[in-house]
């Protein structure tokens, strides 16, 4: 009975901890990110990395902010990049305003929302 006993709580939790390495997969990592500009407008291209689980739990926004919070522009991510870790995914024609020199990239995954981590790019014209 005891041996028993000792089998079905190991067992227990092996499961337990199988389900919770799929249920947390983390914050989104914004691991890169490059700034060019082209006429006008910027490109921005942004490495992440998220350990994407499915449709359930994976990246799917990153955007650009002026130093002040300003909204310039965002990449909406429309599907998990489970096999594709870390990726880039490119934005054109953001609109920077005159006098600004840096900016600030986010990231957000389904589950978590935004990522406390904010990457800096110095715009060189």
């Amino acid at each position: 009975m005891q041996e028993s006993l000792k089998r079905l709580s190991c067992a227990a939790l092996v499961l337990a901890s199988l389900m919770a390495g799929n249920a947390v997969a983390g914050d989104v990592k914004i691991v890169g990110a490059e700034a060019r500009a082209s006429g006008d407008s910027w490109t921005f291209s942004v490495t992440l990395e998220h350990d994407d689980t499915g449709w359930d739990h994976y990246a799917d926004l990153w955007q650009v902010f002026t130093p002040d919070g300003d909204l310039l522009g965002e990449r909406v991510l429309h599907h998990p990049h489970v096999d594709e870790q870390p990726f880039t995914r490119s934005l054109s024609g953001v609109k920077v305003p005159e006098g600004i020199n840096e900016v600030v990239i986010k990231a957000r995954d389904s589950v978590h929302g935004i990522s406390a981590q904010e990457f800096r790019i110095t715009l060189k014209p």
